[in-house]
């Protein structure tokens, strides 16, 4: 297993304005790789075959049929593709290709082991290198709680990309680490092949590298890992890949064997075999060969004359140089008649899928509820071809902000999902939270580079609750003596609407005088006391109350009623927002003297 990026050389410059992009990488006295071992299998000889119109510009062939070795996991090309686009808009002048990341994952984890990845691109399952404990590699103590790696004593290598854990969190040029969040999740994780991908590439762009100058590209491969074995090895499959590649689905990769174990050799005391073979990238031992292969000096831009079609040197097929005779083998000789050898047929390419060029939300109108409601509507949008045809099985996150509390089932702010037979992607549905107003709602692609599309959505105030009419619980006369209390929560009320319980109803409470013509407050007689008040004040007579709301069975009992030293009959009037109004007569009996 191989580990990443920290680096150990400054990759030259190629102009001050490329120099400026993003400082090198710091120097470090440990291994890239911490003298971990790699994938060192090699690309076979007959390249795949480009697609038809290819002029070889080596931008983006991707799409040409060959051998099995050629077929790149969807989750994969898609994780590779989407982080060359995204450093391409945000570093152009590094100009990388995303056949180099795929160079690098191939000998890195065998294309995280053929694409053995989940929707969202995390690894099914963890790819760890080798302790790092000084034996036979670099020594690297802990330095993430075994968060990455689950190792608590030393480092090991994480994810398709093969990353030391200090140099994802912390061994960035700014000392916040190469992680990235290549996939909108949120988080860097190394083992996931979006996220590492986008960290492989900015890493590969460090420094001002121009990755179609040699020199550049050459450092860029050597500081993931100080070997020119390693360097001919990646550039072997760059250079396979950029002449062209055909998607297959995840899980179905060819998958590397050969692995050189380390500086001490395997477990097994000796290297695993499976170095070089011929005529693979070309060039003399020791020497850095050109993508072109054969050790050319073609810059990378340029397609080179490696792997040529008309030789295979793979053994075993249709070549017996122990046997005369026929090229597969037969002995041709009278009286002694041979089975024709069966021809197995050539298995037909798999088609190439249809990719997303664009997300289209559905319907015209933004979406629209009240506070603690659904959505009528989920969050929709349809995945489209260049034609405009649907593209059916494409991964799409939709994305609420921190400026909602609108959330999908199970509280949550993200969910994928992927588009039907007719393209579309319909999220789960939404629920409004108690926040109201307007935000946006994030829909896009998870393996592709489709731009991602918004969807309006407002949250409506719920309307205030409704009453048409007020009536006491009780019909029992409601008394007291001056200068005391009546009883306890001695008034209780009924909001109805429409012969229903009116829930959450506001209601006023005030002590008026007996005018029917002009009933106003009343300055004396029955009184509440202000229960927010302290001290003196709290004792301070209060004859209008407000915030008064009803319970959930449309019931309100008010709270206790005082009086003064005045007798006689008093009116309590209360009122809602509707014009529901309830009038009680409060009676007040002197005093008794004394």
């Amino acid at each position: 297993m191989l580990a990443a990026l920290t680096a150990s050389q400054a990759p030259g410059a190629t102009g001050t304005a490329a120099a400026k992009r993003r400082p090198a990488p710091p120097p470090s006295d440990v291994p890239i790789d911490g003298g971990s071992g790699y994938y060192t299998d090699l690309p076979p000889l007959k390249s795949p075959v480009p697609p038809r119109g290819s002029q070889h510009t080596g931008q983006d062939p991707a799409t040409g049929k060959g051998p099995a070795e050629a077929g790149l996991p969807a989750t994969v090309l898609a994780a590779y593709k989407k982080a060359a686009s995204t450093i391409g808009s945000s570093d152009p002048g590094c100009r990388l290709p995303w056949q180099l990341l795929a160079g690098i994952g191939k000998v890195e984890s065998g294309q995280a082991r053929g694409g053995a990845v989940d929707a969202e691109g995390t690894t099914l399952q963890p790819i760890l290198g080798p302790q790092l404990n000084g034996r036979g590699f670099a020594r690297i103590t802990d330095t993430d709680g075994g968060r990455y790696d689950g190792d608590l004593t030393h480092d090991r290598a994480v994810g398709p990309m093969q990353f030391i854990p200090s140099t994802w969190a912390n061994g960035g040029p700014d000392g916040t680490g190469w992680g990235a969040d290549g996939n909108g999740d949120g988080k860097k994780d190394p083992n996931n092949v979006f996220d590492a991908s986008l960290a492989a590439g900015g890493y590969l762009c460090a420094g001002g590298r121009d990755l179609t100058a040699q020199e550049d590209l050459d450092r860029a491969i050597l500081g993931y890992n100080h070997s020119e074995e390693y360097l001919r090895t990646v550039l072997s499959w760059y250079t396979f890949y950029r002449n062209g590649t055909h998607e297959v689905p995840d899980g179905k990769a060819v998958l590397p064997v050969h692995r050189d174990t380390g500086r001490h050799g395997d477990d097994n005391g000796g290297r695993s075999e499976g170095r070089r073979h011929d005529g693979a990238s070309g060039g003399e031992p020791g020497k850095s060969p050109r993508p072109g292969g054969s050790g050319t000096p073609d810059r990378p831009g340029k397609p080179g004359k490696g792997h040529q079609p008309e030789k295979d040197h793979q053994p075993g097929k249709g070549q017996h140089p122990d046997k005369p005779g026929r090229p597969d083998g037969t002995d041709p000789t009278p009286g002694s008649p041979q089975k024709p050898t069966p021809q197995k047929p050539t298995p037909k390419p798999p088609t190439e899928p249809a990719h997303p060029t664009a997300l289209v939300r559905v319907g015209d109108t933004d979406l629209s509820t009240t506070a603690g409601t659904d959505f009528a509507t989920p969050p929709q949008v349809r995945a489209q071809d260049a034609r405009g045809k649907a593209v059916a099985g494409v991964p799409v996150r939709f994305t609420l902000p921190a400026a909602t509390d609108a959330r999908f089932p199970g509280d949550a702010t993200t969910v994928t999902v992927t588009t039907d037979k007719d393209g579309l992607a319909t999220a789960p549905t939404l629920r409004a939270g108690d926040r109201t107003g307007d935000f946006r709602i994030r829909a896009a692609t998870v393996r592709h580079t489709a731009p991602a599309v918004e969807i309006g959505a407002t949250v409506k105030a719920k309307p205030a609750p409704k009453a048409d009419q007020l009536a006491r619980t009780s019909d029992k006369e409601l008394t007291a003596t001056a200068g005391k209390a009546f009883a306890e929560d001695a008034v209780e009320i009924k909001a109805t609407y429409q012969g229903k319980a009116a829930a959450g109803v506001a209601v006023t409470a005030t002590m008026v005088t007996a005018d029917p013509n002009n009933p106003v407050e009343n300055d004396k007689g029955p009184y509440f006391k202000d229960p927010e008040a302290t001290g003196a004040a709290r004792n301070k007579p209060l004859r209008t109350l407000t915030g008064l709301t009803t319970d959930a069975d449309g019931l309100l009992k008010l709270p206790k009623i005082y009086t003064d030293a005045h007798s006689g009959t008093f009116l309590l009037r209360l009122t809602t927002a509707d014009g529901a109004v309830l009038t009680v007569k409060l009676k007040v009996a002197p005093a008794a003297r004394s």
